[in-house]
């Protein structure tokens, strides 16, 4: 018998178009194998996702750029459709922020987190999440803000070179302009040309300083805040490969425990009231050992199937036992458990996992995505070599405002800033976050 009450079916929603999202996949073959009828709200076009056996139904999601009313409008058709309320799952930042918005309007027909509404937004929000840190006490990169073109090159040189540059909502730069939600500049004149994209990017431009990335520094933790505020359902990992290297989603990452990590992601979500799925990003300081918060995004990270426990426990799980008033199990943690995304990081894939391993892709109970990853993977890989032998052309890379002063210097290793390499960003479709 399911611990989990199969009566009560689960809408997964992304708004993002990223047909490689294999998170999506993770949360439709959890609830899948638990006896969940599961409907994904996404696009399905030259997705792996749709040829699960799990996936009882696919539905077309919002257009991009959708409104609010709009998005209300598709969820509330597939409710019609389903005829009973429904566990509903965002995926992404940008559904995420649209449900908790919409959470009123939402209610009767799907079972939601008691989240207050724009508590998902201020956390998604690159600016708001640097002044929740300095008002929590949580370590953060030293974060400008700048207010011109000329003050975009000064905190460039302030913050001492290279520096991130992040737009504030990722979610609303748009495809097809080259823009990317994360750059690392090297010149106080790209710091300058990005600040007047900003109205492009459809939000404010942050310059943050850069903390260097070396092993055992890159850090996430994964999980669910329940109804009586216990976080369950995830833990500390630690990414051990990336891609773009050193600086994308998670290729290969390994379960482990680190109290620091897990009592900072703890005293964070208690002191914001936060309820529901959350995926945190630390970056470890070199010189001073802080782990300092990088992203707070408030949705399941693509690999949280790698924080199942012995119980069977993972995030999405969690959310559909709580919000069913159904007990969580208290299972035992499975430290030294991997996760692999096999078109990333193949060679891992084939390597013995003595502790286990989770792949991204494959599973022989669901074989079909697999299959079809690589051969979708295959075209993509082609489409982007034909497209860097054609040429084209190249993204662009007084004081400004401090939102958050961390105790360390803004660049803490200067022998290793002579080895970095220019951060590559990932292509729309290959985004999965921080993942």
């Amino acid at each position: 018998m399911s611990l989990l009450d199969i009566r009560v079916p689960a809408v997964l929603l992304r708004i993002d178009r990223n047909p490689f999202h294999h998170g999506t996949l993770g949360a439709v073959r959890s609830l899948g194998r638990a006896g969940v009828e599961v409907h994904v709200v996404a696009d399905s076009s030259a997705s792996p996702v749709r040829s699960s056996r799990f996936v009882c139904q696919m539905h077309p999601p919002p257009a991009p750029g959708a409104s609010l009313a709009e998005i209300a409008v598709t969820l509330r058709r597939v409710a019609a459709r389903i005829a009973r309320p429904a566990v509903l799952i965002a995926m992404d930042d940008a559904s995420a922020i649209a449900v908790g918005r919409l959470r009123d309007e939402l209610a009767p027909s799907y079972l939601l987190p008691q989240q207050p509404g724009a508590l998902a937004e201020r956390v998604a929000d690159k600016a708001e999440l640097a002044a929740v840190c300095a008002s929590a006490d949580i370590p953060h990169p030293v974060t400008l803000i700048p207010e011109s073109p000329a003050q975009a090159a000064s905190a460039a040189w302030q913050l001492g070179l290279p520096v991130v540059a992040k737009w504030s909502r990722p979610w609303l730069v748009p495809c097809g302009t080259g823009l990317r939600s994360t750059v690392v500049v090297h010149s106080a004149q790209e710091a300058r040309e990005l600040y007047l994209r900003a109205e492009e990017a459809g939000s404010r431009l942050l310059l943050q300083a850069f903390l260097p990335s070396g092993p055992d520094r890159d850090w996430f933790f994964h999980g669910y805040v329940d109804r009586t505020g216990a976080v369950r359902g995830g833990g500390p990992g630690r990414k051990q490969r990336a891609w773009p290297r050193g600086a994308g989603l998670t290729a290969v990452g390994r379960w482990t425990p680190n109290p620091q990590v897990q009592a900072l992601a703890e005293r964070l979500t208690a002191e914001l009231g936060y309820r529901g799925i959350f995926d945190l990003d630390f970056r470890r300081c070199g010189t001073t050992g802080s782990y300092h918060l990088l992203d707070f995004n408030p949705r399941p990270g693509a690999q949280f199937r790698l924080f199942t426990d012995s119980a069977g426990l993972d995030v999405v799980r969690a959310q559909h036992l709580d919000l069913t008033h159904r007990p969580l199990p208290d299972g035992a943690p499975r430290p030294g458990r991997s996760f692999v995304v096999e078109n990333y990081a193949p060679l891992s894939a084939l390597r013995p996992a003595p502790a286990g391993r989770e792949l991204a892709w494959y599973a022989p109970d669901d074989r079909a995505p697999g299959r079809a990853m690589w051969g979708l993977w295959a075209g993509h890989v082609l489409r982007k070599l034909r497209g860097r032998l054609g040429g084209g052309p190249v993204p662009a890379r007084t004081a400004a405002r401090v939102v958050r002063q961390s105790g360390a210097s803004p660049l803490d290793e200067p022998a290793e800033q002579a080895e970095l390499t220019k951060l590559t960003e990932l292509s729309d479709d290959e985004k999965a976050s921080s993942c």
